[in-house]
């Protein structure tokens, strides 16, 4: 997206996102406004309300990081609203942005976004790295120079990252006569994303009746070009996802499990897909650490315990947010001390151990909330060292402005087709259209 956005695409995107800005507000009613006052304290019954703009399910509040901090600082309220997807927040921050109101006191941006906002809104934004308590160290390299502009601004600092790991079963597994031990069932498909559809294949042959052996062919492709050093753009800036053979690679193999019946017709975090994990639908799941609070919050009580993570073929990340204090905000300082607290390497540890959001932190790496983590859905495993593991073998990747529009491409409109009797190139076909007319928007 250029700085200066065209007048026809300002007017699709205000027309498109109006009821989405207005939900990126609702639920945020105590702002210091329920008394008629325009004050910018945003005091409310004597607290300062600080509001924060999210996506999915993040975790903090589960994890009790908000209590913890209201209950460190008496005068301060904490205002969650977050929106389901990020396909649907995402467009509604970027106007916010774009015409300067209507932002919340901290913003998150999803890593596929952050190239685009430090390129085109760093001036919206706080320059985190001038915040008292702030230290660069404290981050992976990689992960603060992704929010980082080219004259050293640092518009936001990193919560989690997403090495990839496989999330299973280990119930069904063993009815389909496979392994259940995590260090065996990681050994089926070493290095090679392909052995992972064979030992697909292998599982339907013998699968529980009304299973799939993956969730869903859009989890699949994403998790394979999570590894990959380039995907969609190169390092120069150039869109390059219809020449990089890796793209090809990975949408192919996709189709191909998609064809054989191995993954799921349902499109991720989409209601059907919400129900399949109730439901126990799938044996199989491409699963950065987030994905486990994920798994967890739409699980039903019997599926605790019967999980386990795995290995993935290859290291790849998957996912990762930044926290955004708006210059707009009502309460810009006061957001500025919070967002600093809760990206500590204390807190990222603390919010792994009851959310699986893995730290951007390495300092947290060997905090025993890490190196002993468990999950309720993962029972008595300790998940913490496969992760730590997969972060130090993941790419660091090169990430375009338009990454999430490449991506949701390729799965929204691209792999999902090859569940419903198209072919692969009919589905690269559909895919490629669909992404080349975004893209010249």
């Amino acid at each position: 997206m250029r700085a200066r956005i065209r007048t026809a695409r300002k007017a699709m995107v205000l027309a498109a996102v109006a009821s989405l800005g207005a939900g990126l507000l609702a639920g945020c009613a105590d702002d210091g406004k329920d008394d008629g006052s325009d004050s910018p304290s945003g005091d409310s019954g004597g607290k300062t309300t600080i509001s924060v703009g999210l996506f999915g399910t993040m975790g903090f509040k589960e994890a009790g990081l908000y209590a913890e901090y209201e209950k460190l600082n008496p005068n301060i309220k904490i205002a969650e609203n977050a929106v389901q997807r990020n396909e649907n927040y995402y467009p509604a921050l970027l106007n916010h942005l774009t015409t300067n109101s209507g932002l919340l006191d901290v913003q998150a941006v999803e890593v596929a976004n952050i190239a685009e906002v430090t390129a085109t809104q760093a001036d919206k934004l706080e320059d985190m790295s001038k915040v008292s308590g702030v230290n660069k160290s404290n981050w992976l390299d990689w992960k603060w120079q992704q929010a980082t502009t080219k004259d050293g601004k640092t518009i936001g600092l990193g919560t989690d990252v997403g090495p990839m790991a496989i999330c299973y079963r280990t119930d069904l597994f063993k009815q389909a006569g496979l392994p259940t031990d995590p260090a065996e069932v990681g050994k089926l498909w070493t290095g090679d994303w392909a052995k992972l559809v064979e030992v697909g294949e292998r599982y339907k042959s013998k699968a529980p009746k009304g299973t799939f052996f993956m969730d869903s062919p859009g989890g699949l492709v994403q998790a394979i070009l999570g590894s990959e050093k380039e995907k969609f753009y190169d390092a120069s800036g150039k869109v390059i996802y219809k020449t990089n053979p890796a793209v090809k690679a990975a949408f192919d193999l996709t189709a191909e499990a998609a064809e054989k019946g191995l993954v799921q017709s349902v499109t991720q975090f989409q209601p059907s897909w919400n129900s399949s994990i109730a439901n126990n639908k799938f044996a199989a799941i491409a699963c950065p650490p987030w994905m486990l609070g994920t798994i967890k919050g739409y699980s039903k009580p019997d599926a605790v315990g019967k999980w386990a993570v795995a290995t993935a073929p290859k290291g790849g990340n998957w996912g990762g947010t930044f926290l955004t204090v708006p210059k707009s905000g009502k309460n810009v300082k006061e957001a500025q001390k919070f967002v600093t607290w809760l990206t500590a390497p204390e807190q990222q540890a603390k919010l792994f151990k009851v959310q699986g959001s893995f730290p951007s932190a390495p300092s947290a790496y060997t905090m025993p909330e890490v190196t002993g983590a468990k999950n309720d859905m993962t029972g008595d495993q300790a998940i913490g060292e496969i992760f730590a593991e997969a972060a130090k073998t993941a790419p660091v990747q090169v990430i375009g402005p338009k990454d999430q529009i490449i991506m949701q491409g390729l799965t929204d409109n691209g792999v999902i087709l090859a569940t419903k009797g198209k072919t692969a190139k009919e589905a690269w076909d559909s895919a490629t259209k669909t992404i080349d007319n975004k893209l010249d928007q």
